[in-house]
């Protein structure tokens, strides 16, 4: 048990988006994501279930494989007694899309080694960046990555992440031109994974990552019909190892 949290969890929430420049434009809505331990990842189907192969660099090795290999090439080394939870949307109903799935890696004495956000666009890329935050729980990136059309890749992400039995939350502002851009925000409160809970969460949101697949589309739709400028999508070289 990390952080006095029970695993595998669900963890009820609100997204919630805002754009600052060009133009402002908002949106919330109600969701869930799953924290769960990589080696030990629960199968509900058809309701929730993970692949391996739907984070980092896919293929057919296990999750913590995956991770190994990308964490090799920035240099650092996730150990065998490490334990690694992750924060991401499970495959439902046979599909899943994931914005952002987060990985906190904890040493045996339960301290925090190192994060990894991993960000997935509509283009079906994946980009992974790796941090140390401050105790709490803060750190900034350089943007790497072609997200949204309407952004260029360029900037810096500001993050702060909480995770303790009472709040997981994942905040990320992105800066550009010495201004802040755009934020993004997950916040909800990690419940254990009784049959009751995922049943009560998979009705009040069903069908969720579809959900969140269309949102995203639509308001892209919105955008562009206010006529934001589309950003041309370079080619994307992911990092070593992801």
């Amino acid at each position: 048990m990390v952080n006095g949290l029970s695993l595998p969890a669900i963890v009820p929430g609100w997204v919630a988006h805002t754009r600052q420049l060009p133009r402002r434009h908002r949106f919330r809505y109600r969701t869930y994501q799953w924290l769960v331990d990589i080696d030990d990842l629960p199968a509900f189907r058809p309701l929730a279930s993970f692949r391996p192969a739907d984070h980092l660099n896919g293929g057919e090795r296990s999750l913590r494989e995956n991770l190994t290999s990308f964490i090799a090439g920035q240099n650092e080394v996730l150990e065998p007694d490490d334990q690694v939870l992750m924060l991401a949307n499970a495959r439902s109903f046979g599909y899943v899309f994931d914005p952002l799935s987060v990985f906190w890696c904890f040493a045996p004495d339960g301290s925090l080694r190192w994060v990894v956000l991993e960000v997935h666009n509509t283009y079906g890329e994946r980009h992974s960046y790796l941090a140390h935050p401050t105790a709490d729980g803060r750190f900034t990136v350089e943007k790497a990555f072609y997200v949204s059309p309407f952004f260029t890749v360029d900037g810096t992400y500001e993050v702060v992440l909480d995770l303790t039995p009472d709040r997981v939350a994942v905040a990320i502002n992105l800066h550009q031109q010495g201004a802040r851009a755009f934020s993004a925000a997950f916040t909800g409160r990690p419940r254990a994974a009784t049959r009751r809970t995922r049943l009560a969460v998979a009705a009040r949101t069903p069908f969720v990552t579809y959900q969140v697949s269309l949102l995203i589309r639509l308001h892209g739709i919105a955008l562009w019909l206010r006529r934001l400028p589309v950003v041309h999508r370079p080619p994307h070289t992911p990092l070593q190892g992801a």
